[in-house]
């Protein structure tokens, strides 16, 4: 028992260690130096070995760089920045109704077998009798009604980094935003595959575009905690079959 309750009391130490973190104070942000954002900046990969120049491209106004004026500036390596827009209006409603019924009945009776249901009837109550031995009914009925209503309604943007390029071209991005107002922080992520034909010249991309999209929009801090049920209301929620 002493083993089984300090193990319970080293969970719930760990589960509570990040409320702790912002007790009378704001909550912090996550460290920028852990992210792979960074890193995939950091390491761009090999770079790209250019042809040598010739002397008449140094005095040519148009140049098919991404540094130019007149060059293509959207993402296209491990390393660069693109935009992600993010606009969901979304709505359904589901209903379904479902109905049954049934009933049975069951009567045996043995008013005449060898005479035992006679001689029975002598030995019990009076106004009693063993002729109808046996006799089952059952009635069941089922109804059940379901519907679901959802709406969803979400306009953002955020910035993602290029975070690796796959071998037939497709760009891996992830993105991460987070703003603190007094107490509390929000945080947007985004992640997935992107095809560069898809980004457009402004450097954007919808989130309908992005395979394998993960979304997240939330928060953390101290109006979020007071929202959520303790640890130990969640892990009775889990296992009570009632």
């Amino acid at each position: 028992m002493l083993r089984t309750a300090c193990l319970l009391g080293l969970i719930l130490t760990f589960g509570a260690c990040e409320r702790v973190n912002h007790i009378g104070k704001p909550p912090d942000f996550s460290p920028p130096e852990k992210s792979p954002e960074r890193v995939a900046m950091i390491a761009s990969g090999i770079p790209t070995v250019s042809p040598p120049r010739r002397s008449t491209d140094t005095a040519s106004l148009w140049s098919g760089g991404q540094t130019s004026l007149l060059g293509d500036r959207r993402a296209m390596k491990r390393g660069d920045i693109m935009t992600v827009v993010i606009e969901i209006d979304d709505s359904a409603s589901i209903s379904n109704t479902s109905s049954r019924s049934r009933s049975g009945s069951e009567n045996m009776s043995m008013p005449h077998l060898f005479g035992i249901p006679q001689r029975i009837d002598l030995g019990i109550t009076d106004g009693a009798s063993m002729a109808n031995a046996v006799s089952v009914t059952g009635s069941g009925n089922s109804t059940g009604t379901g519907s679901v209503s959802r709406s969803e309604s979400l306009t953002l943007r955020v910035a993602a980094t290029v975070t690796d390029v796959l071998p037939n071209g497709i760009l891996a991005i992830e993105g991460a935003q987070e703003v603190r107002v007094n107490f509390e922080i929000r945080e947007l992520l985004v992640s997935g595959y992107v095809r560069p034909e898809d980004i457009s010249r402004q450097n954007q991309i919808t989130y309908d575009k992005i395979a394998s999209a993960r979304i997240s929009y939330g928060g953390r801090g101290q109006i979020s905690d007071v929202q959520q049920p303790r640890l130990g209301q969640q892990v009775l929620d889990a296992i009570l079959p009632f």
